[in-house]
């Protein structure tokens, strides 16, 4: 089974951070947040990764191009170009770096991706820029229990988001913004059958928007309620309060 996740946007809102890089990586604790999402789900036994990029896509692929320079040691002889990595700890991970284009939106990103999908009926989906101590592996039971084509993982929050209501697991309303009450909005985490793919018409489609709303009205997305710990990192206000739960060795995400 493989991740995809969002990579490719602007990060405006966090523009004290992403002026020269994406915002997936701002970094918590010296890691940027891409790294902190990619070891949530692969803490649920996902370990192949499609990253949708987009702008500064040289940033994240100089990165894990770079991986174990970055967070090791390193001794180079310069006689012989020989390089060595002290006390190197190997991931067994499988990461694509796929350019999703500078401006497509998000739905569009994740159409572009499809054919990276290969055989897989059933994927995970994320944005680049939230963490959450979800269970993975339980919302994964969820989705093959019921049987439709989506799954998003619902978190509760202020009236600055969008909300979903629900009739009973199902989503029956998927729409941005429109009361000043707490609700369960979206997690960012979603589980797919690439038949849901087909929801998206092309590169200006915005996932969340129509393509997810058009699963709502068909009854074919499904909510799994999350109690627990989420954040996004839209504003330089909400990296602080990360960075603070990291350094403090609280952070609830840190499940592995």
């Amino acid at each position: 089974m493989k991740a995809i996740i969002l990579a490719g946007g602007f990060g405006s809102r966090l523009s004290e951070e992403t002026v020269l890089r994406p915002k997936p990586m701002v970094e918590i604790g010296g890691r940027p947040i891409l790294w902190h999402i990619m070891n949530i789900i692969a803490t649920h036994g996902i370990t192949e990764f499609i990253v949708a990029l987009g702008y500064r896509a040289e940033i994240i692929k100089d990165y894990f191009l770079n991986f174990y320079s970055l967070n090791n040691d390193v001794s180079i002889d310069l006689s012989t170009g020989t390089t060595y990595f002290h006390e190197r700890n190997e991931i067994d991970w499988k990461i694509h770096l796929i350019d999703t284009g500078l401006n497509t939106q998000t739905g569009g990103r994740l159409r572009r991706l499809q054919h990276w999908l290969g055989d897989d009926e059933t994927f995970l989906f994320a944005y680049g820029d939230g963490v959450t101590d979800l269970d993975i592996a339980r919302m994964l039971q969820f989705h093959r229990a019921h049987g439709k084509l989506a799954t998003v993982a619902t978190v509760l929050s202020p009236e600055r988001f969008g909300r979903i209501a629900y009739d009973g697991n199902r989503v029956s309303a998927f729409y941005e913004k429109p009361d000043n009450v707490e609700g369960w909005i979206n997690g960012g985490f979603f589980v797919l059958n690439s038949k849901a793919l087909s929801y998206i018409d092309d590169d200006d489609t915005v996932w969340e928007r129509s393509a997810v709303e058009r699963l709502a009205r068909d009854g074919q997305l499904m909510g799994y309620r999350h109690h627990g710990f989420w954040s996004c990192m839209d504003t330089l206000r909400e990296k602080n309060f990360l960075e603070g739960l990291w350094s403090s060795g609280k952070a609830p995400w840190r499940i592995w």
